[in-house]
């Protein structure tokens, strides 16, 4: 390509980091962050571009909604954010780590070890009992059987699912199979929690719950990247980006503080059709 300008928002003397390496401090590293994101779904009909040229920065500790309406784009984000798909276009950073030469193994394990996902349908195993499910992930990142056992325990405990060790999915609630799933995702303490509609498939009274446990988490430093259209549930996060037709049309802090570097309106500027 002839245009070998540095990516928008870095200085011009700091070179970007090689993929899998740390990038140089230049401040706060961001637990997240991407450049110029695009993905085109192909299907029997016409292209749907789902993801237009995003980026975004999200710092240790944040929590961050995004919110849109069903179509915009936002679970493709998220998936994209995840590793679960790949871009067509851009880059994603991991803590100052550049992920354009990850393939499928090493994305499972930045998941199984730094990024733990909740999903709107749960995803949980149907076959294997919450504690199983929930142990799992631990047992993969090689946690020994005990310790996988001891942080199943503290986190079923908090989450108020002390009994249902030995209960099958099926056996539960929604509500309650949402929290399987969140403990699952927290069970090897990721620094970057991704949540995908958590709300979507539970009463109002489910979403409640997942609200104040998405704040407790967040309150003792948890980093969340979460994809709702439910009002309710954004109103918990530090930020607001606003998605619409794959782009970010606005994000703003809601303390009233500006977004951090790298992301806001000024980033709306650089999306191209």
């Amino acid at each position: 390509m002839s245009d070998t300008r540095p990516p928008a928002r870095r200085p011009a003397d700091v070179p970007a980091p090689r993929a899998g390496e740390p990038g140089p401090h230049t401040g706060d590293v961001p637990v997240l962050r991407a450049e110029g994101l695009v993905k085109t779904h192909h299907g029997e009909g016409a292209p749907a571009r789902a993801v237009r040229g995003v980026g975004l920065s999200v710092a240790h500790g944040e929590f961050v909604a995004v919110t849109g309406p069903s179509g915009a784009g936002k679970s493709t984000l998220l998936h994209l954010l995840g590793g679960l798909q790949r871009p067509d276009e851009g880059s994603i950073w991991l803590d100052g780590r550049c992920t354009d030469g990850y393939g499928e193994a090493r994305w499972a394990e930045e998941r199984r070890r730094r990024i733990g996902i909740v999903f709107q349908f749960f995803n949980l195993v149907s076959n294997l009992s919450v504690a199983d499910n929930v142990e799992l992930p631990a047992l993969l990142a090689g946690r020994s059987p005990r310790q996988a056992r001891a942080e199943r325990e503290e986190l079923l405990a908090e989450l108020g699912l002390d009994g249902k060790e030995r209960s099958m999915p099926g056996e539960l609630s929604g509500g309650e199979q949402q929290r399987v799933a969140l403990a699952r995702a927290l069970v090897n303490h990721p620094p970057l929690l991704l949540a995908d509609e958590p709300a979507g498939s539970l009463d109002s009274r489910g979403t409640r719950e997942v609200m104040r446990l998405l704040s407790r988490f967040h309150g003792r430093g948890q980093t969340i990247v979460l994809v709702t259209h439910d009002a309710r549930l954004a109103s918990a996060a530090d930020r607001v980006i606003s998605f619409f037709d794959g782009r970010i049309v606005d994000d703003a802090a809601l303390d009233g503080t500006p977004p951090p570097r790298g992301a806001g309106i000024s980033g709306v500027l650089e999306l191209r059709d």
